[in-house]
């Protein structure tokens, strides 16, 4: 048993979204290509299947042809509430190489909706490792890119 607690392996981001919560649910799940990752990245949405044990596949593009493909599963979606992913496992169960579970959950928050994004991971290492790529900053722009777009439709409404 080791005396390591969850919250030493866990990074996270936080953002008060000014639109309801149903709002900032709705882009988050409908149209995550245009916030999932930091620009001028692009996420291709291969399959998005909202429920536990579906499959969840994402293809990243950089700008110089690079591409990262991110395959995994969920493990929880509670709609307007939080959905939970992880690719320590396939979308036809197979086991994976584990880096993280990742947690986006979205509460009422006085005018508007919280949002938070957490990434658990299994080490030391991966946690580290994950930090040096720049989690606050990608994370952090995904963030952005998700409020604007909520934002900008909520005032138009």
């Amino acid at each position: 048993m080791s005396d390591v607690t969850n919250e030493q392996y866990e990074l996270s981001v936080s953002r008060h979204i000014a639109a309801p919560p149903e709002k900032v649910w709705q882009i988050m799940t409908e149209r995550m290509a245009q916030w999932w990752c930091p620009k001028p990245w692009q996420a291709e949405i291969i399959e998005q299947d909202w429920r536990a044990g579906g499959r969840s596949a994402i293809l990243f593009k950089g700008p110089d042809g690079e591409e990262m493909p991110q395959e995994g599963i969920f493990l929880e979606v509670s709609p307007e509430k939080r959905f939970v992913t992880t690719d320590a496992v396939t979308g036809d169960f197979q086991p994976a190489g584990p880096f993280m579970i990742g947690i986006w959950e979205i509460e009422s928050d006085g005018d508007g909706t919280r949002y938070t994004a957490t990434a658990r991971h299994w080490t030391k290492e991966a946690h580290d490792q994950h930090k040096e790529m720049g989690f606050e900053d990608g994370w952090g722009a995904c963030a952005r890119q998700l409020a604007e777009i909520c934002e900008a439709e909520f005032a138009a409404a």
